[in-house]
């Protein structure tokens, strides 16, 4: 069996798919490796907030004496009051009747999807949804069926030979897509809804909470259809510097799942001190419209720079920028030259994304200045050269 697992593994690396743990240590928006200090490019802290060591001070001289650890599952003794403080001040900013925790996004995504359908379901997802939601599509034991990325007229087509057919039909997508930084439109989602009486909207918005919307709400906010979305899954990992996740729905929703999903009924629940901090943050993200508006600044330099100065496709409208180069190995080499330069961007290749479009995907933060922008410009620009000289 053992022998398995080598040939596998060689296989992997035969192809330029195998994987290791880094060997790093962070100083704020900086990652140290081997004694190189690189600027961080591949980091989901969007807001910059993880690298602000005076909200933790803040936290920390405000914070009660809280548990690490919640011991049990909320549906035992693991419930603690500042869930429910940190449900409700969501659920408000919301505007919705409920929110319900959840230990991450992974974990929600596999855990909602197969408590709420059954055998007269059918999910309609985006061809490119996180791999969290293939996994809970797939847990839930449902017919389903996946249109092509953001290609609604392809949408409307399954609908109409296929949504009569079932009791209710579950369209699954992102808003914000991890690997393109491109984005679902929400409107047109919607209006699917109200053409078909049995639809509901599942929207994960994992890379948008945080980034987008005057207050941070997400995409949803940004394009103002929050109350029209059945199910809005946000994180708290990334723009928000914590960890766990939540779902934003109808109160009716919420008790169901409190009573029909695995992973929630089954889990340990976060520690106190952890969502207790969530809470802290959740509060402060909804002013930071100036970290918002940088961070939307620097992206778009960065986005218009490989669009038309490198000449290469360019999806995203977001702070997630792909430079897609296509071979495993020739991405790997970029990102080496990359770190040699100072900079930590990291290699993206098959199964994450589709074969033939490995990529460096640049995941900005606001703790990235215009200047540093500017510099890793410089260098793409050199490297971009430098290839184009070995191809030629």
């Amino acid at each position: 069996m053992t022998v398995y697992f080598a040939q596998k593994l060689n296989e992997l690396a035969a192809i330029g798919q195998q994987r290791a743990f880094p060997e790093i240590e962070h100083t704020g928006k900086w990652i140290e490796q081997a004694g190189n200090k690189l600027l961080n490019l591949s980091s989901n802290d969007y807001l910059g907030l993880a690298t602000e060591t005076d909200l933790m001070q803040q936290f920390l001289s405000e914070v009660q004496d809280l548990p690490l650890t919640s011991s049990s599952s909320r549906l035992l003794t693991g419930n603690f009051p500042i869930y429910n403080q940190l449900e409700q001040t969501i659920a408000q900013d919301y505007q919705r009747e409920a929110c319900l925790l959840f230990n991450s996004g992974y974990h929600a995504n596999i855990g909602i999807l197969p408590a709420i359908c059954h055998r007269h379901t059918l999910i309609v997802a985006d061809k490119l949804v996180h791999a969290s939601l293939i996994d809970g599509i797939r847990l839930a034991e449902c017919k389903w069926v996946r249109y092509r990325h953001n290609d609604y007229q392809h949408l409307a087509q399954i609908l109409e030979k296929q949504a009569a057919a079932f009791e209710q039909v579950i369209i699954v997508t992102e808003s914000v897509f991890s690997m393109d930084g491109d984005c679902a439109d929400l409107a047109q989602l919607i209006h699917f809804k109200q053409q078909y009486p049995n639809i509901l909207l599942y929207v994960d918005e994992a890379h948008a909470v945080g980034v987008f919307g005057e207050k941070g709400l997400g995409l949803a906010e940004q394009q103002g259809c929050i109350a029209e979305i059945d199910f809005l899954v946000g994180t708290f990992g990334k723009a928000l510097a914590s960890m766990g996740a939540f779902v934003v729905c109808d109160q009716l929703i919420k008790n169901y799942l409190i009573n029909t999903m695995r992973p929630l009924i089954f889990s340990t629940a976060l520690p106190p001190f952890n969502v207790a901090w969530s809470h802290f943050i959740w509060q402060k993200v909804t002013t930071l419209t100036q970290h918002r508006q940088h961070l939307a600044q620097i992206s778009q330099q960065l986005r218009a720079f490989i669009q038309d100065e490198l000449q290469q496709p360019m999806p995203s409208s977001t702070n997630v920028v792909p430079y897609i180069i296509g071979d495993n190995q020739a991405t790997v080499t970029v990102a080496q030259q990359l770190q040699q330069q100072g900079f930590y961007a990291l290699p993206i290749r098959p199964p994450t994304v589709p074969k033939g479009t490995a990529r460096i995907r640049f995941s900005l933060t606001a703790a990235i200045n215009t200047e540093e922008i500017a510099q890793l410009m410089d260098v793409l620009s050199n490297i971009e050269q430098q290839r184009c000289k070995e191809a030629n």
